[in-house]
C-alpha cells in the first residue's frame, strides 16, 4: 500500500484547464494502479480514470474521454490528471487512489477496488 496526496484543484471557468497531481509515498511497486475519482455535491463517488504504474495503460470513463488525460512520472512517484475543456458538471472533489493488486484496469472502476485514498482536492468549474 502507498499513501497518496492530491493537489492542484481550484476554481476555473468553463472551457478552461486544470492539472491535478497525485503524489505517492511509501512502499511502491510496479503492479500498482492509480485511479482518479470524483464526487460531485450530493452524489456518490465516481470513477474518472486509471493508469498502471509500470506500463502506463490507461482507462477513462466515457464522460471525460477526449478532454482528460491521465499520465504518470514514475521517477517522481506522481500521477497527473490533465483536465481540458472543463464543464460545470466536472465540479467535484477529486480523489486519487492506489491499489497494489494486479487487476485489469478496466475492471477497477469502483471505490472498493482501491485500497489507499487521498483526502481530495476541490475542482469548481464556473459557468
Amino acid at each position: 500500500q502507498v499513501d497518496v496526496v492530491e493537489s492542484g484543484g481550484g476554481l476555473v471557468q468553463a472551457g478552461g484547464s486544470l492539472r491535478l497531481s497525485c503524489a505517492a509515498s511509501g512502499r511502491t511497486f510496479s503492479t500498482y494502479t492509480i485511479g482518479w475519482f470524483r464526487q460531485p455535491p450530493g452524489k456518490e463517488r465516481e470513477f474518472v480514470a486509471a493508469i498502471t504504474w509500470d506500463g502506463g495503460r490507461t482507462y477513462y470513463t466515457d464522460s471525460v474521454k477526449g478532454r482528460f488525460t491521465i499520465s504518470r512520472d514514475n521517477a517522481k512517484d506522481t500521477v497527473y490528471l490533465q483536465m481540458n475543456s472543463l464543464k460545470p458538471e466536472d465540479t467535484a472533489v477529486y480523489y486519487c487512489a492506489a491499489e497494489g493488486r494486479k487487476r485489469p484496469i478496466a475492471t477497477m472502476r469502483g471505490v472498493a477496488d482501491f485500497g489507499s485514498w487521498g483526502q481530495g482536492t476541490q475542482v469548481t468549474v464556473s459557468t
